[in-house]
């Protein structure tokens, strides 16, 4: 999840809103959860209308490249003032399955020198088996949206259209480190980066899965 400081301008809000990731010990798990993918219809009885069970099938499967996001982090982050001076923050996520796994879920907050919350964004990560695709729905600092996710081989990249300019975020995952970072892309120029956080795995978590109501 992307840090964002209360003083960005809209168009940063925009472009800040949030984010999963594929680790190299998962490489097996992940080629075979592809493979299932492809395999797996993405509609099906009579009138073609999508089989539920199939389809969760294919979301389950899609979410095992991600599994490595899933645990409680922390570390360093900043991000671009307009002023052009770093804004320094302590960033958190928490990230788990929802739904049986076939939903990820990501908290992200951000917290200043005094401990007082800065930023704070939650997101979930899917998968659509009739079009094979990620989407990321994020929500932050009274902003949404839904935005394409693509894995990497040691992560993913998102991106946020901006007229002329494209957001990207690229995120690494890898040996217990998260590393992000946002830049601003126009054709014909160099990419301007604007954020950047370097965290480490500190701990399991069973949010969000954990607390639900009994049937009696």
């Amino acid at each position: 999840m992307v840090y964002l400081p209360r003083r960005a301008s809209v168009g940063t809000i925009l472009s800040n809103h949030f984010t999963g990731n594929p680790m190299n010990r998962h490489c097996l798990a992940a080629l075979g959860a592809a493979m299932l993918i492809s395999l797996l219809p993405s509609q099906g009885g009579a009138q073609g209308r999508p089989d539920p069970a199939a389809s969760m099938a294919a979301q389950r499967a899609a979410m095992i490249p991600l599994a490595n996001l899933d645990g409680v982090w922390r570390g360093p982050a900043w991000t671009l003032l307009e002023s052009g001076e770093k804004h320094n923050v302590t960033q958190t996520e928490r990230v788990g399955p929802f739904l049986d796994g076939a939903v990820k879920v990501i908290e992200g907050k951000g917290y200043e020198p005094d401990g007082k919350v800065a930023f704070n964004a939650f997101a979930t990560i899917s998968f659509d088996p009739a079009k094979r695709t990620y989407s990321l729905r994020t929500y932050a600092m009274g902003n949404s949206g839904d935005f394409p996710l693509t894995p990497t081989p040691d992560g993913y990249i998102w991106e946020i259209p901006a007229g002329p300019m494209t957001i990207r975020y690229t995120v690494v995952v890898k040996d217990g480190k998260w590393h992000e970072v946002g830049d601003r892309i126009i054709p014909g120029r160099e990419p301007v980066r604007f954020m950047e956080m370097s965290l480490v795995r500190i701990g399991d978590t069973d949010w969000p899965a954990a607390g639900s109501v009994p049937h009696k």
